[in-house]
């Protein structure tokens, strides 16, 4: 039997290619899919087959693939300045991003550092907030709190701050120690971080949080009150608060920033990245306060903040990333993702009467549940019974969610809500009761 062309790339690929967050040894049965082009939320594959994006691609597409618009400012930039150096130039497209994002917190965070991707962007924040406790003349300020189940990036420093064992285990001789505390949906988690920051008696230098929905671990929710809280316990304490918004931010929970449903102060430390740039180009930014951009200004280098890479601030990422913030600003996105939030719950509002669904929750355009008794491997055998369902989707664990790009109708989120549901009703049926299923993101 001929391969199709699809086939034949992935063939390609599988002896080219080492594949992120893959077993490679699991390729054969699970070969990757040959993209060739994408068209608003569906993604073609070389023999024309579609597939609804219903993560969106990992979480960085927010208006559909090939967005005319996007597309047009990449160009437009690419065509004068594709890029220099941000050590001792700037240009337009990074400073119109800096301050477009300074507007959106209402001048609090009104300092923007620029790196490549989210895992880069926790490690500036981590970084950053050591060094200011340095350069504030207390050096034993550089321990950091993170929470049960968080997950900040793969890197050594962001591993380090992450709780997801696939994650972290296999390099856990080569990170630096961080104290754990339980997570905000947990009883007593405000109760036992307290308990822990008096513990470690000044020695903290920052807490590191996912506002709202911890991603990697499978989707596991809290309310804004909680922030609310947690600003003032590390407040009360010294303590630097660090909100992880690679994932959450950008409109994912219904407003800009997934800070924004918090009434009062914001964090100290805002990290963005994934949809940032629209889901075209790596990029990621750090927003801080005046009080730690502050404490760097010195005539002495070593006070300065000692962090770079080639591409920071890159000008072409920075208009994909402009193009962005102006659709939040001059059009009526943010009023209308509440609208299609209401359709995606709507549409899966049957399901929690399932038999082996538990626990259907939702934050925004943001859905997930989980399943009981999966059987063996059910993520990837529900990500290869999706495909036959028109569907791009990667369960993590026992856990299925969607992260579809803003662009669902009530229409097409009845569909989505049928095509998971046969997905579902297959997978079980091959293989019922089965045994535990392994992490897969």
């Amino acid at each position: 039997m001929a391969l199709t062309v699809s086939d034949a790339l992935a063939a390609r690929s599988r002896a080219a290619i080492w594949h992120p967050c893959t077993q490679m040894a699991r390729l054969d049965a699970v070969p990757p899919l040959a993209i060739a082009r994408g068209e608003g939320p569906w993604l073609m594959d070389m023999d024309e087959r579609r597939y609804f994006d219903a993560t969106s691609s990992w979480w960085v597409n927010l208006f559909g693939h090939s967005d005319a618009g996007l597309h047009q400012a990449i160009a437009k930039q690419a065509g004068t300045l594709p890029h220099v150096m941000l050590a001792g130039c700037t240009h337009a497209p990074a400073v119109e991003l800096a301050e477009g994002l300074r507007a959106l917190t209402g001048g609090q965070l009104g300092h923007a550092f620029f790196g490549s991707d989210g895992a880069s962007a926790t490690e500036i924040a981590l970084k950053m907030s050591a060094h200011f406790w340095r350069n504030q003349g207390l050096p034993d300020k550089c321990e950091f709190v993170a929470l049960a189940g968080g997950y900040h990036g793969e890197t050594l420093g962001a591993l380090s701050v992450t709780d997801v064992p696939v994650f972290r285990d296999a390099y856990a001789p080569l990170l630096r120690a961080t104290h754990l505390a339980p997570a905000l949906h947990e009883q007593g988690a405000l109760e036992a971080i307290e308990a822990l920051t008096q513990q470690l008696d000044g020695r903290c230098a920052a807490l590191i949080v996912e506002p709202l929905i911890q991603g990697a671990s499978g989707m596991r929710m809290h309310g804004p009150e909680l922030l609310a809280d947690l600003r003032a316990l590390c407040t009360r304490h010294g303590v630097h608060l660090i909100a992880d918004e690679i994932a959450v931010g950008c409109g994912r929970t219904g407003r800009f920033f997934a800070w924004d449903h918090v009434e009062g102060q914001r964090p100290d430390f805002v990290l963005l990245s994934k949809g940032i740039t629209g889901g075209t180009l790596p990029l990621s930014v750090v927003l801080t306060t005046d009080a730690v951009f502050n404490a760097f200004l010195s005539p002495e280098v070593a006070r300065g903040f000692l962090h770079s890479h080639s591409y920071t601030g890159n000008p072409i990422a920075c208009a994909a990333a402009c193009e962005v913030l102006r659709r939040f600003r001059e059009t009526d996105l943010l009023q209308q993702l509440p609208v299609q939030a209401e359709h995606l719950r709507s549409a899966f509002l049957p399901l929690a009467a399932h038999p082996r669904v538990t626990g259907l929750r939702q934050t925004g355009t943001v859905l997930a549940f989980d399943v009981s008794n999966p059987g063996e491997r059910f993520a990837e055998r529900f990500h290869l019974a999706a495909r036959r369902h028109e569907l791009l989707i990667r369960p993590i664990g026992a856990t299925v969610y969607l992260m579809p790009p803003y662009l669902l109708n009530e229409a097409l989120a009845g569909w989505l809500a049928r095509q998971v549901q046969a997905v579902l009703d297959e997978v079980l049926a091959q293989a019922p009761n089965t045994g535990a299923d392994p992490a897969h993101a």
